[in-house]
């Protein structure tokens, strides 16, 4: 049997991308993202929990990113969870969680010169097999 590794937030931008460009002209696109749940206690006071979210973009979603997406945006993500897991500098052992968006979907509203609301929705598809190892630490 296949596993399923699917992952789907709606979340706020928490700073701009941080774009890098890699070997061979290979862009990715870095963020934190925030979701929040709320609910009530006991006492009927509304409890907000935040849970930041390391979101990864590459090639043309991360050009997109880089154009469209700024602290605040918020946006609907589709991807996997991945871990890293790396000895830095200093022969400590890292892990570090992302999110590696294969789509999103901007939320914010924005107006369009004849004055339409609308909304922009990116959906790329692309070999996965031809991601560079990313073994290493992303030097952002």
């Amino acid at each position: 049997m296949r596993g399923v590794n699917k992952v789907t937030l709606i979340g706020n931008v928490g700073k701009d991308p941080e774009i890098q460009q890699l070997e061979g002209n290979l862009i990715v696109a870095k963020f934190p993202l925030a979701t929040t749940e709320n609910h009530k206690d006991k006492n009927g006071n509304t409890i907000s929990q935040t849970e930041w979210h390391t979101v990864v973009l590459w090639r043309g979603l991360a050009e997109l990113a880089q154009k469209f997406l700024h602290r605040g945006s918020m946006i609907y993500v589709e991807g996997r969870i991945r871990y890293r897991h790396w000895e830095d500098k200093d022969k400590i052992k890292r892990t570090s969680t992302e999110i590696v968006a294969d789509n999103f979907v901007m939320l914010d509203k924005r107006k369009e010169q004849d004055g339409r609301v609308e909304s922009l929705q990116v959906d790329e598809t692309f070999d996965k097999t031809s991601m560079p190892d990313t073994n290493d630490d992303l030097s952002f």
